[in-house]
């Protein structure tokens, strides 16, 4: 008996099918959010910090959330795109231990779904600008909440299973894990969900293992025995995350966002973002600020 079951549903940001030219490129774009491409004419490169990709027509291409990369158009794109937030009543996230692009050929049912989204959602393109730091801002995530609250229920419903199809396409060795994934108990998952609430707040395993009543060292097994990752890890990882999203949404200090995600001083935060993104901060905020980069 096949025991899988949804536990997650999608808060979608954008879909349109546009035509892109040389001044599409920037580069290091992290985004709180997954995106997912089809292209159909043209040609581009997408890389992260492992590969580089050909964007080329017939293929379908996905960036998972909080993914590192860079978007290149030497001369003409014209591609299908989606956007969309992943949500979680358990805190546990698709593609969340492999945050790598990812290709695959496209089907026609690909192309069907990418029109259908398109009709069902109209006024979702990205009309400002193509360039992340203009339309990652929390006021237009605001705009597109409260469009998906207008949303009426069957093309809610018809858009969950749309993405869900696109995001089975990607489920390959190299983007999911292979083994089965065994059900997290639930003291694991009250930890995840106090984390996450909590993030601005000292954490430390002792305080976590206290608050679902586990030894702290047997705590500290359990949770990365079913997370893959080690409590102080998890932690980590998800402050970094949130600041990243501060960062894309608002105009807040180095030293402000340190403070807002938990970190004992800038310095601190400074390597973990290093670590964990790839770049200091403040060079990753300047790029954010100004993403071109010269045609390839």
């Amino acid at each position: 008996m096949n025991k899988h079951f949804l536990k997650h549903t999608f808060s979608l940001l954008n879909i349109d099918h546009v035509e892109l030219n040389s001044r599409w490129n920037y580069k290091n774009v992290v985004s709180p959010y997954h995106r997912i491409y089809y292209i159909d004419k043209g040609e581009g490169q997408l890389s992260d910090q492992t590969k580089t990709l050909k964007l080329e027509a017939g293929y379908l291409y996905m960036i998972p959330s909080y993914t590192l990369c860079n978007l290149i158009c030497t001369s003409y794109l014209s591609q299908y795109f989606v956007q969309f937030f992943e949500e979680s009543a358990d805190g546990t996230f698709m593609f969340s231990t492999v945050r790598l692009i990812a290709k695959v050929k496209a089907k026609e049912i690909d192309v069907a779904n990418f029109q259908r989204l398109v009709e069902i959602n109209p006024g979702r393109g990205i009309n400002r600008s193509d360039n992340p730091s203009v339309y990652e801002k929390n006021i237009y995530y605001k705009e597109y909440q409260q469009l998906n609250n207008q949303q009426k229920f069957s093309d809610f419903l018809e858009t969950q299973g749309i993405l869900l199809q696109l995001l089975s396409r990607f489920t390959v060795p190299e983007m999911v894990q292979a083994k089965e994934a065994e059900a997290i108990p639930v003291k694991i998952l009250d930890a995840m969900r106090f984390v996450f609430v909590n993030l601005h707040l000292p954490l430390t395993i002792k305080l976590l293992a206290e608050k679902v009543n586990l030894n702290p060292e047997y705590f500290s097994r359990l949770f990365e025995t079913h997370t893959g990752t080690r409590p102080l890890a998890f932690i980590q990882e998800k402050r970094i995350e949130r600041a990243v999203h501060i960062m894309a949404t608002s105009q807040a200090s180095l030293s402000e966002i340190a403070n807002l995600t938990g970190f004992t001083s800038l310095p601190h935060f400074t390597r973990m973002f290093k670590k964990i993104i790839g770049l200091p901060p403040g060079m990753y905020r300047r790029q954010l600020q100004s993403p071109s980069v010269p045609s390839l």
